[in-house]
């Protein structure tokens, strides 16, 4: 758990959390940056980076720091809270040299091109000028023609949408007008928009508790908006630390909301505990991050909602990490990446330790957008063996995840990233980084079931809108002891029992065109003791989850599962269905929007599959395939369909 501490009067914290949700989010491809961070990035002093924006190919970086030096370099400079640099190279902008007397917590840029600066401060190059500012992105010049202004309080974000500019923190006035919490201005002049009067209060009941709006996030097409912080009424609406405004018209407060950020955390250390929100690329959903220890809430988690949902709603999918803080997120390009002081994702089953089905993430992860679940993406934020004398090898917090032109960058209060010394701040960068495609079930509706025939051996039959063609047994040299088997797009999961154990392990192997199973790798995901994936009767995968059957349980489960870095789902669900006694099934496979399925009695049946559906399978409605014959027998775990 992390242990609070007074940042410049703020405090932060987040977690993560599967949810038993009807919306089944469509397949989407992903892109993941490099985990090996550039090694160009200036090294930061004392304090922390809390925000980029990006003019030009120039990056603008600030935060709490007290000294500047380039990559490599032996002296610090005095620049202090706020410094730009080429986006290539790291080299500093010698001509940029704005003055502030304190920190800078929020970066934005104009429509016009302009620097506008939020945070902290009161003088901004000699003048009063609190907690707001436009500058000159070349010199750091205060542009004067620029009217927007706060009137004491911390100014902690702010977010540009057109030519509206968004602005939420610790505020009650703004441009000599009453907001609290939250204003909108015109961006190009630093107007206030007097039509925006959506106003946040009541600090929630715990110690060490004051009103703030922590984050904001403005969905792409610009007509929804989403604050997180510690307030717990928004214009006369009960709305406990998270408000959805309409701002696709006059703003509104949405008939939006959630429980799941009402009940106390660890209340005393944390007063509030949603901390930092952001939307897909295309808007259809938000993420929200949050610390607070553990509670009856989504307490030291990430969660997804939908962004069209609307009444009282719950998220689609939530992964929590054991009781550890995230602090900062980015939703972007199909991925959710986190930061913050943790140690493990998908470890709704550890307290403060690894529980079952806990992965390893030490400060930075990537989550698969789809369900929640941990990628193969890893970077740590550790430096390693490269910390110098004066460095902070680990604090409690990373500030900022911004998507830049060029990469992902993190803003921290440490000096290490990716087994480096990075002081404060470091990109990944999207050279070097991946695309992920879709995986998924075999799609079509004529192709080939496989069914186990002893070892090394399949049983293939041709198979057709519901009929089945001549079977052919086929040699599989690689496959032993197999049981539940499944495919994901090129790849073949499936469990085997290991002599001298009654768990097993699941292997994964690549499935080719011809139909052969090739040799198999251990899925680092499941092969642990944690998931005995020998017990399954039968499995399939379909969109971002693996359903599965057990000899002793009259149920349809199903995990989370993702194919990059192959990892399950620490929490088992249970759909709602009627009449099939799933303890009888053994061997099941997805085809054309039907379970195919064989059975103890050795026949082989169909029915209709909706996991969105109030009810996912009727089994009134199954028909029956084939029985057993002398050849072929439908009693088997392993059984799957392919299209080849």
């Amino acid at each position: 758990m992390l242990v609070p501490a007074a940042v410049t009067g703020l405090t932060v914290a987040l977690t993560a959390i599967p949810a038993n949700a009807v919306y089944v989010p469509p397949d989407a491809a992903a892109a993941l940056t490099s985990p090996n961070p550039v090694d160009y990035t200036p090294q930061a002093q004392n304090g922390s980076m809390r925000a980029f924006a990006q003019i030009g190919n120039t990056v603008y970086a600030g935060g709490s720091f007290t000294g500047i030096k380039p990559a490599g370099a032996s002296n610090w400079t005095s620049l202090s809270y706020l410094v730009a640099y080429d986006a290539g190279t790291g080299a500093l902008r010698t001509g940029f040299t704005p003055s502030l007397d304190n920190s800078v917590q929020t970066l934005a840029v104009s429509p016009d091109g302009k620097l506008i600066v939020g945070g902290n401060f009161r003088t901004v190059n000699g003048v009063e000028r609190r907690n707001l500012v436009e500058l000159d992105p070349n010199s750091g010049a205060t542009i004067d023609s620029w009217v927007g202004r706060g009137d004491g309080g911390v100014v902690r974000r702010a977010v540009v949408s057109g030519n509206f500019l968004y602005v939420a923190g610790a505020f009650h006035w703004v441009n000599g007008t009453q907001h609290s919490l939250l204003a909108r201005l015109n961006a190009t002049t630093g107007q206030i928009d007097a039509s925006f009067q959506v106003d946040a209060e009541g600090a929630r009941p715990y110690d060490n508790s004051s009103e703030l709006v922590w984050a904001l996030a403005v969905a792409p097409d610009g007509n929804t908006v989403v604050a997180t912080g510690n307030f717990t009424v928004v214009n006369g609406e009960d709305r406990d630390q998270v408000v959805m405004i309409d701002t696709s018209g006059l703003p509104t407060v949405a008939d939006w909301h959630t429980d799941r950020y009402v009940a106390a955390c660890y209340s005393n250390a944390f007063p509030f505990y949603a901390r930092d929100v952001d939307f897909a690329d295309d808007g259809s959903y938000f993420a929200i991050a949050a610390d607070g220890g553990r509670g009856d809430a989504y307490c030291d988690a990430i969660a997804r909602f939908e962004t069209a949902d609307r009444g009282a709603v719950t998220a689609t999918w939530v992964d929590y990490t054991g009781t550890d803080s995230v602090t900062s997120l980015e939703v972007a390009d199909g991925v959710v990446y986190v930061a913050g002081h943790f140690r493990w994702l998908n470890n709704a089953n550890g307290n403060d330790s690894k529980g079952a089905g806990g992965v390893d993430r030490y400060g930075f992860g990537a989550l698969d957008g789809g369900n929640g679940l941990p990628m193969a993406w890893n970077p740590g934020r550790s430096p390693g063996n490269q910390l110098p004398a004066d460095g902070t090898e680990w604090g409690p917090i990373v500030w900022e995840l911004w998507k830049g032109s060029n990469g992902l960058y993190a803003g921290f209060d440490s000096d290490g990233a990716g087994n480096e010394y990075h002081g404060r701040q470091a990109l990944f960068p999207t050279a070097g980084g991946r695309n992920v495609g879709v995986a998924d079930a075999p799609q079509g509706s004529s192709g080939y079931l496989y069914l186990g025939a002893g070892d090394q051996h399949l049983t293939k039959v041709p198979y057709a809108d519901g009929v089945l063609g001549s079977p052919t047994v086929t040699d599989q040299p690689n496959l032993t002891a197999a049981r539940a088997t499944f495919p994901v797009s090129n790849r073949l999961y499936w469990a085997q029992t290991t002599s001298g154990s009654s768990r097993g392990v699941l292997n994964a192997s690549l499935f080719s065109g011809s139909g052969q199973v090739g040799a198999p790798w251990e899925s680092s995901g499941f092969n642990t003791a944690w998931f005995n994936a020998t017990a399954l009767t039968g499995a399939f995968f379909l969109q971002g989850r693996m359903y599965y059957t057990l000899s002793n349980s009259n149920a349809l489960y199903y995990r989370y599962f993702t194919n990059d870095g192959s990892i399950v789902g620490c929490t088992q669900f249970s759909l709602p269905t009627t009449g099939v006694d799933w303890r009888t099934v053994r061997g099941m496979a997805w085809v054309d929007g039907n379970i195919v399925y064989g059975s103890t009695d050795g026949s082989l049946r169909s029915v209709h599959f909706d996991p969105a559906a109030a009810t996912a399978v009727t089994g009134s409605s199954a028909q029956v395939i084939a029985t057993a014959t002398t050849d072929t027998t439908w009693d088997k775990p392993t059984l799957f369909f392919e299209t080849s």
